[in-house]
């Protein structure tokens, strides 16, 4: 590490990667070092984590207590001290660089899958305490079963139930699974149908047995469960549902069934408060339900398969006037984040329950129900789902309801009628076009999860479909509707303000506001013909070249006047 680098560390204060230890009066004491190290070793993320031995919490270099600078400065026996007082033992790279003059000893901490403790059985965590600081706060079992759970290295719905009996299972909760499969439209295990109860109980792996049950597992307490063997032994699982208008509660109801049957009441009582428009298109009537059965549907699945049933809380679902929310304990799984929700591999924090779940037909086999719910919504011309609102300890889902975009339902299905169907990002892209205009490539990158040049890829399908066009060259390149798409969604206005003006008329404006101002900037030649700085720029450099006007300064201090 330079000096520099860690210049940077120490001027961003504290984060859940480093940790500052001051050494201005006393030199650490080993046990309090080693306990540092673990807390960083077991912290959320991949990244490395730093230890900064010589920082004092206010990030003021006081650099390295003379006895430490003696004990500690061969960096191989600070690190065979690391690696002999925890458990398992941690390789960590130490070394001391100069920082304001001071010395620093800078440990890099590798994250660890499995948890890590002391020597003597002490395990501390990286995580953000009640001051909303970083902390080292207390390692619990639950906690480092729940962390192995969302790095996949464990599934918790395979764990047997001390004390579970297969009489604890209801055969009634066997006879709705079958139900779903039949009804599943093909997208079950048509296989189970036949299996008499023990059977199918062992072939989606909810109990251990050989002639006889000697275990049942998470996932046959979950699927077959009794209601009091629910909360008996898994007091975790609750459902809330709740639907409001205003401020007023139509409904608060909170259900501590078996998962299918839950999902049947939860998803019957959304659906019966469902309203449908009908509208024409061509030949056919097309319903546009206020909220897609399929989409809600797979939304309590993902809420249910994902959720952490170590963490006590209940899965809620409201259903506001306006939109639907359905939250559940337990963050992403490691790995996914807002920012790679559509394109990331299907991580299931409960892996057998999902493929429980899959076979009876209730949520998608393929492992893409995030983007069949984003694709649901945009077809029904509404606003694409919302997961800004989840957190480290919870994932929220907010699902838009209200008036639909009637006129992008019809555009969108004359489109599949004509041509092959618009998938998600194509739709992605559209409705973003259909409310804010414009986009850029960057922006339509960021908008569909992926790389820059896939992102110009589906933009350029979009153009030889006829549904886009592009304007302008190069990085100031952006992309608007066509006129046939602002005919088909009713605003054939649209077109021309978004088109804007030919070069020709771009010229006259500036050549006409320099009648009125006399000169002009790249900012105000932005602002007037409604391009970007780059476009204004060029437009200038265009003018200039041909001796219409005179530049005076250069890069942003640049103005122009009028050719005499």
């Amino acid at each position: 590490m330079t000096t520099q680098q860690l210049s940077e560390l120490i001027h961003n204060g504290e984060t859940l990667t480093v940790e500052f230890k001051g050494e201005d009066r006393v030199p650490l004491p080993d046990r309090d070092f080693i306990e540092a190290i673990v807390c960083l070793a077991n912290r959320p993320g991949q990244e490395p984590g730093y230890l900064l031995l010589g920082v004092e919490d206010d990030g003021r270099v006081t650099g390295l207590h003379d006895a430490t600078a003696s004990n500690r400065r061969d960096v191989l026996q600070t690190q065979a001290l690391i690696a002999s007082r925890t458990r398992p033992s941690l390789m960590c790279r130490a070394e001391v660089v100069t920082a304001a003059g001071k010395e620093v000893m800078v440990i890099e901490v590798p994250s660890s899958a499995s948890p890590i403790g002391t020597s003597d059985g002490k395990y501390l965590r990286r995580a953000i305490g009640g001051r909303g600081k970083p902390e080292c706060l207390p390692y619990h079992y639950h906690e480092m079963q729940s962390r192995q759970a969302d790095m996949q290295l464990l599934d918790p719905s395979l764990m047997a139930i001390t004390g579970l009996r297969w009489e604890d299972l209801d055969p009634l909760e066997f006879e709705r699974f079958r139900r779903a499969v039949r009804e599943s439209r093909g997208r079950g295990d048509a296989s189970l149908l036949e299996l008499p109860d023990l059977e199918l109980a062992k072939a989606i792996g909810a109990v251990e047995a050989n002639h006889s049950v000697s275990a049942v597992r998470l996932l046959g307490l979950l699927i077959f469960g009794r209601e009091g063997a629910l909360r008996s032994f898994l007091p975790a699982h609750e459902v809330a549902f709740q639907a409001l208008k205003g401020s007023e509660v139509e409904a608060n109801e909170f259900f501590r069934w078996p998962l299918l049957r839950t999902l049947e009441e939860v998803h019957g009582r959304l659906m019966a408060r469902n309203q449908e428009t009908e509208i024409q298109v061509g030949m056919l009537r097309i319903g546009v339900p206020e909220y897609s059965e399929r989409a809600l549907r797979e939304a309590l699945a993902n809420a249910l398969i994902h959720r952490d049933y170590r963490q006590l809380g209940a899965v809620h679902v409201q259903r506001y006037e306006d939109r639907i929310e359905i939250s559940n304990p337990g963050g992403f799984p490691e790995g996914i984040t807002l920012q790679n929700l559509l394109v990331a591999p299907p991580r299931p924090r409960n892996p057998l329950l999902a493929d429980a779940l899959k076979r009876a037909g209730m949520v998608e086999r393929t492992g893409r129900g995030v983007d069949m719910i984003f694709e649901e919504q945009l077809r029904n011309g509404r606003p694409a789902p919302n997961y800004d609102r989840s957190t480290a300890n919870s994932v929220t889902v907010v699902v838009p309801g209200g008036e639909a975009n009637l006129d992008f339902v019809r555009f969108v299905t004359t489109e599949g009628q004509n041509g092959p169907p618009l998938r998600l990002d194509a739709l992605l892209l559209l409705n973003h076009l259909e409310r804010e205009r414009r986009i850029h490539t960057q922006e339509a990158a960021t908008l569909i999860q992926k790389p820059e040049t896939e992102a110009r890829e589906v933009l350029s399908r979009l153009v030889e479909r006829g549904l886009v066009e592009a304007r302008g060259v190069g990085k100031g390149r952006d992309y608007h509707l066509s006129a046939s798409v602002y005919r088909q969604v009713g605003d054939k206005a649209g077109y021309v303000r978004q088109r804007g003006f030919e070069p020709l008329q771009q010229e006259q404006m500036v050549l006409q506001y320099l009648e009125k101002h006399d000169r002009i900037t790249r900012k105000e030649t932005a602002s007037l013909c409604r391009l970007n700085p780059n476009q204004a720029y060029r437009l200038l450099h265009k003018m200039v070249a041909a001796d219409k006007l005179v530049q005076h300064g250069t890069r942003k201090g640049a103005w122009y006047t009028r050719r005499v």
